[in-house]
C-alpha cells in the first residue's frame, strides 16, 4: 500500500483578492526582483484596507536597524475607528524573513536600488505587500518604453485591420 495515498490532499494555495497597485513604479523603475511581505497592521487599518481604501503611489519601503518599514502608504481612517484610528502616513513594519533581510541589506547599500512597493492584496485574511527591489529609470529609458508600447499597439491595429478585411472579402 502506499504511505502517500492516506495523507491528506494538499491545499492549493489560497486566492489573493486585489486592493490596489502602483502603476506608476512599472513606469519609473526597472524591477530586478520582488518579494512578498507581511505587515504590522492595527484593526481599524486592516478594516480600512479591505474596504480599498488606501494608496500605495508614493509609498517607499527602507531598512532601518534591521527591520524593513514601509514609509507614506496612504490608509484612509476607518469610519466606525473613532478613537482606534491611527495617523494615515505612519511608518508600518513589514514582516520579511531574516535571510530576505540580510540579503536586501546588502544589496541596498552596495548598488543604486531602492525598494518600491507594487501591489497590496488580502491572502488567507492577511495584507500582503507586493515589494520590489528596482533601480530607477532615466528619462530616455522611460521614452523608449513608451516608443515600444506605441510600436506594439499600431502593430496589433494593422494585423487586426487585415483579418477583418480578409474575412469580408472571402464571404
Amino acid at each position: 500500500m502506499n504511505p502517500r495515498a492516506s495523507a491528506a490532499p494538499v491545499k492549493p494555495k489560497a486566492e489573493k483578492r486585489q486592493i490596489t497597485s502602483n502603476r506608476r513604479a512599472r513606469h519609473e523603475y526597472h524591477i530586478e526582483e520582488s518579494f512578498e511581505a507581511g505587515m504590522v497592521l492595527t484593526g481599524t487599518e486592516i478594516k480600512s484596507i479591505r474596504a480599498g481604501r488606501v494608496n500605495v503611489q508614493d509609498a517607499y519601503a527602507r531598512i532601518e536597524n534591521g527591520e524593513a518599514w514601509l514609509f507614506n502608504m496612504h490608509v484612509a481612517p476607518y469610519e466606525q475607528g473613532n478613537r482606534a484610528n491611527v495617523d494615515p502616513l505612519r511608518p508600518r513594519k513589514l514582516l520579511l524573513q531574516r535571510g530576505e533581510l540580510r540579503r536586501l541589506t546588502g544589496k541596498l547599500q552596495t548598488s543604486g536600488l531602492t525598494l518600491v512597493p507594487l501591489s497590496l492584496y488580502i491572502r488567507s485574511g492577511f495584507a500582503k505587500l507586493d515589494l520590489a527591489l528596482a533601480r530607477g529609470k532615466k528619462l530616455y529609458d522611460k521614452r523608449e518604453a513608451i516608443a515600444d508600447r506605441e510600436a506594439r499597439r499600431e502593430a496589433d491595429r494593422v494585423l487586426k485591420g487585415r483579418q477583418t478585411d480578409t474575412r469580408g472579402a472571402g464571404g
